[in-house]
């Protein structure tokens, strides 16, 4: 029986790991090889790395990180960031990248989701929905560019134009949650849900276990996605790499998967 994944986010700045809130300023917390070298002790079950800067500033991907990091990765390595050609997504997949997760690149030119579907397999792309409560009346809209451009789309109906073009995953992150350390959007995820077949991931307001206990009883399949959890401890968020015991983790399924 297939299990819910629970799964470090690591965001990459300038080559140093960060923590956002609301994808607004970046706090510097320590070195992704460290992290990543304290994570396989703690054998985690997948870890995603996003470059935030690499798609805003037009850089390509630091290859050299990413082989850094693949090779130091014990664990399924998913990467995002700066991603534009199928070219990138084969060279990712050659450095050791199991899943190369795609965003901005994705809305504007969306061929490129069919391409690398075709040339690496959809179980190696992801696609990105970044979502946020915009307007007068709060609606979600998908939104591009670490969330300062708007596009118009509602997510779940992109959600599905994802899944037609040949992603094998969604990878929901809300904005709105990020950083903030005070639950998952459940509104949000449950209509991501109902709109595709595909495997989803969520990013977004994991503040505790019982977040992520929340989650995985709601929906037994998911991908639960930390980044402030998995590194600060206690209320005045000291910098401490953490991630559950598998006794923590086993505690946290739903009956029926014990």
């Amino acid at each position: 029986m297939l299990r819910p994944r629970i799964i470090p986010c690591l965001l990459i700045r300038k080559g140093g790991l960060v923590k956002t809130v609301r994808f607004g300023e970046s706090k510097y917390v320590g070195d992704p090889l460290n992290a990543v070298r304290i994570f396989n002790e703690k054998q985690v079950d997948e870890l995603m790395v996003i470059d935030i800067d690499a798609t805003v500033t037009g850089k390509e991907p630091n290859e050299k990180m990413i082989s850094d990091l693949a090779a130091e990765c014990r664990m399924p390595l998913c990467y995002g960031g700066g991603v534009k050609t199928v070219d990138q997504v084969e060279r990712l997949v050659t450095l050791g990248v199991e899943k190369i997760a795609i965003g901005s690149a994705a809305i504007e030119n969306p061929d490129l989701i069919v391409q690398a579907a075709a040339r690496v397999g959809s179980q190696s792309i992801v696609g990105v929905v970044d979502v946020k409560a915009t307007g007068l009346l709060r609606r979600y809209e998908v939104v591009i560019r670490n969330g300062r451009k708007r596009t118009g789309f509602e997510p779940a109906a992109y959600a599905q134009r994802l899944e037609n073009l040949g992603v094998g995953e969604i990878f929901l992150n809300s904005v709105d949650c990020d950083g903030e350390m005070k639950g998952y959007d459940f509104n949000l995820i449950d209509r991501i849900k109902k709109a595709v077949k595909l495997p989803v991931t969520v990013l977004g307001g994991a503040g505790s276990i019982n977040d992520i206990k929340d989650l995985v009883q709601r929906y037994p399949v998911i991908g639960a996605a930390a980044g402030s959890l998995f590194v600060f401890k206690g209320k005045y968020k000291a910098v401490l790499i953490n991630y559950p015991s598998l006794d923590e983790k086993e505690a946290l399924l739903p009956s029926d998967q014990l």
